[in-house]
């Protein structure tokens, strides 16, 4: 383990890295300040933090506030899917289309204060983190990497199932935001603000549509085109059993570096399966509700199979700016993943894969992937 790895184990706030003082407080109320002790440097270093951006933060939107109050957002692209179903992948390819812009790591980890922070935020991060994605897979990792917005949204609001890496005890509570379904009416409405008030942010600072990833948006296709209702789709679909495993070591790992209490690993089993079929039921309920040549389906084994063919066919598509125009970017691009080397999996247990199979069946079924 290099040091930048033990560092974030040990001491880094993780995804509360940019909240203010008051919010973190809040936070640690919420949770019934039940934050074990060996986690206390990373409380420690975020309450450290946290009196930096507080300040900042109130300067931004002293600044910055009225100005992106005016803002309007471009129609946005949002690439949708489960984890680990290819989204980043799909993701980092259209970044590279300068036509659109992209919600960055050093952004989205301090949401209140990027237009004004950014550049602090860059430095430190450069420094402190891993090249690749924190023992997760072989995904660079740099502070301008295109990034989920949901981890601002987590950070901004408290109303994500993203929170749960930091609170698993209370994971009941905080997974009922990746649908939303069954949430009082006001936080949906404070989660609303909180993403509008972020893209427009983000479109005040370039002017160009776009480009968004956020695998839980999957389920969030109606509140979705209630505030954005001209955005574009693209959901990406990879084998439902690939899924699983790759989701519960997403899930293992992002307690390792998120985590201010002690997970328990046995309910990973059950949490994954739990939020595939609540992620796909609102899903497969909601598409429809996408204007005819909004939307865009591909499989990842056709993506990673022919990257600069599926890209062009999503722009054909979805009538996305002329494709020809960012061809050679895009191969150049590809060029540089001929050595990345993909994760491998152990089989799945008999009663896993039997009860995969029987609880996401509609999954296999809809996109021809054999049981």
């Amino acid at each position: 383990m290099g040091w930048r790895e033990a560092f974030f184990r040990t001491t880094s706030p993780g995804l509360i890295l940019g909240i203010t003082l008051g919010d973190l407080v809040c936070l640690l109320a919420e949770n019934g300040f039940r934050v074990r002790p060996r986690y206390w440097p990373k409380a420690a270093f975020a309450a450290l933090i946290s009196l930096i951006s507080t300040p900042v933060r109130q300067m931004e939107d002293a600044v910055y506030g009225q100005r992106v109050a005016q803002q309007s957002v471009l129609p946005p692209l949002f690439i949708i899917g489960h984890w680990r179903s290819g989204t980043t992948h799909l993701h980092n390819l259209i970044s590279v289309d300068r036509r659109f812009a992209y919600a960055r790591f050093c952004q989205v980890m301090i949401p209140h204060t990027f237009l004004i922070g950014e550049r602090l935020m860059e430095a430190g991060s450069a420094v402190l983190l891993p090249a690749e994605r924190l023992g997760l897979d072989n995904v660079a990792m740099n502070p301008q990497v295109p990034w989920e917005e949901e981890f601002a949204l987590c950070l901004a609001t408290f109303l994500s199932p993203y929170m749960t890496w930091a609170f698993p005890h209370r994971a009941d509570h905080y997974d009922r935001y990746l649908t939303f379904r069954g949430v009082p009416a006001t936080e949906v409405e404070r989660w609303k603000e909180a993403f509008v008030t972020l893209l427009k942010k983000l479109t005040w600072k370039y002017h160009l549509p776009l480009v968004l990833k956020s695998p839980p948006n999957t389920g969030r296709i109606k509140l979705i085109l209630e505030m954005f209702p001209d955005a574009r789709f693209v959901h990406i679909h990879r084998d439902p059993y690939v899924v699983y495993q790759s989701t519960r070591h997403l899930h293992l790992k992002s307690w390792e570096y998120n985590s201010l209490q002690l997970p328990d690993p046995s309910v990973v089993r059950r949490r994954v399966i739990r939020q595939y079929t609540s992620m796909f039921d609102a899903f497969f309920e909601e598409k429809s509700l996408i204007p005819a040549g909004r939307f865009c389906e591909v499989a990842y084994t056709q993506l990673d199979g022919d990257p600069v063919g599926e890209l062009r066919r999503i722009y054909d598509e979805l009538a996305l700016p002329d494709f020809g125009v960012v061809e050679p970017a895009v191969k150049d691009y590809v060029q540089t993943l001929t050595t990345y080397e993909k994760n491998t999996h152990i089989e799945l247990p008999a009663d896993v894969r039997s009860e995969i199979g029987d609880t996401w069946r509609r999954s296999f079924e809809e996109w021809k992937y054999l049981l």
